[in-house]
């Protein structure tokens, strides 16, 4: 490992509201327009801007007097390659640091948020001036951390999606998902609105919303309140995955049975694809960073032997 001072800094930033709006509208004159248009507040999205303009203005500001360093756009993580000594940092909401962590192997991963008054930052417990502390601790392995479980999806044909919070397999448009699903020894075939696999990080997102919803229904069907209090999410850390089928339906050609489950370390959850297009699997909310997932396709999900570290 090089000396302290040595190690690059990876910062990873994120597009504005506003920067969208103009790259969509070409100029801020018509993004405007398009905004207050529609009966919303532009100066909002201005705010926000100026906002995270100063908080990155500070963060360079540090990594100017650190070293080297190198300053990419969350959009370019896919493809872009980590030195196995790089110290990462993530500027922006919990959703950078979720999307930021997949791509990595056990880097030291710092969450600063730009913002507190905007983004709760479960995963941003640091602010911008916190970084000229924290680096020297963090590059001497000084400072502690938080190891996160990661999902992984891998595909027959070698391609592999890591996921931070959770994974979405099913159809890209809506209409119903058709596939093959193999879980505990049982199989059946089903048709749904997709699967969710979710992390321990991600048991109080996406899936927590669908048991919530799921509960609500049935207790209402049957006269009483759903029992809420029952759902209890893992720990970050926790060696284990929650799975569970959206809006499953029974037919003549597809089953409910396997609708939901746990996945401990050494199990796996198998899905053939039967979808002739349209078939996707996708992680923590990014459709754009995609593996296909059409008919002959074959997709073992199961616990990541990588695991995220998040700076504490």
């Amino acid at each position: 490992m090089p000396a302290a001072n040595d190690r690059k800094v990876v910062l990873v930033t994120r597009k504005t509201r506003l920067e969208d709006l103009i790259a969509r509208h070409l100029t801020a004159a018509q993004a405007r327009f398009y905004v207050e248009h529609l009966g919303a507040d532009f100066s909002d999205y201005e705010r926000e801007h100026e906002v995270y303009r100063a908080q990155r203005h500070t963060t360079l500001q540090v990594l100017e007097q650190w070293g080297r360093y190198q300053v990419i756009d969350r959009g370019f993580l896919p493809n872009f390659l980590f030195g196995p000594d790089d110290i990462v940092v993530a500027l922006g909401q919990d959703g950078v640091v979720a999307n930021t962590m997949k791509y990595l192997d056990d880097h030291p991963l710092i969450g600063l948020n730009p913002d507190p008054a905007r983004h709760d930052g479960i995963l941003l417990p640091f602010a911008p001036r916190d970084l000229a502390k924290l680096l020297p601790e963090v590059a001497t392995e000084k400072r502690g951390s938080q190891a996160v479980t990661m999902a992984e999806a891998r595909l027959n044909d070698g391609q592999v999606l890591y996921a931070v919070n959770d994974l979405f397999i099913g159809a890209r448009t809506h209409v119903s998902a058709i596939y093959e699903l193999a879980a505990g020894g049982a199989t059946e075939r089903q048709s749904s609105s997709g699967l969710i696999v979710s992390t321990g990080l991600g048991s109080t997102a996406w899936i927590k919303s669908i048991v919530t919803g799921s509960l609500a229904i049935a207790g209402s069907l049957v006269g009483q309140p759903p029992p809420l209090t029952g759902y209890e999410a893992l720990p970050w850390d926790a060696p284990e995955l929650r799975f569970a089928v959206r809006e499953p339906f029974p037919s003549r050609h597809s089953q409910t049975h396997l609708v939901c489950g746990r996945l401990a370390s050494a199990d796996q959850l198998r899905i053939r694809s039967l979808m002739a297009e349209n078939g996707v699997i996708f992680s923590d909310g990014i459709e754009a960073d995609r593996l296909d997932f059409n008919a002959g396709a074959e997709v073992a999900i199961g616990i990541a032997a990588r695991r995220g570290r998040l700076i504490v």
